[in-house]
């Protein structure tokens, strides 16, 4: 996957919060360390994998709309 640095400037807090709450699944809150008290991620699935990819394509075919709607003239990387 390539980084488009390009299209953060049309990133929203929704899109954040998408994302975040796509993830949410894989939040432990049990503590690992009976010490530390802080809960952990579980090891993505391919099933994640998969769909994490599918969502950041989605994500930026959604950002590249919307600079294209917001009449960006620029173009995108090659």
């Amino acid at each position: 996957m390539k980084l488009r640095t390009d299209l953060l400037e049309h990133l929203t807090a929704a899109d954040i919060l998408e994302e975040a709450a796509a993830n949410q699944h894989r939040y432990r809150a049990e503590p690992t360390f009976s010490k530390t008290g802080v809960g952990h991620l579980s090891p993505r699935s391919m099933a994640d994998s998969a769909n994490e990819a599918a969502r950041s394509e989605a994500l930026t075919r959604k950002l590249t709309k919307r600079l294209r709607k917001n009449g960006s003239n620029a173009a995108p990387p090659s």
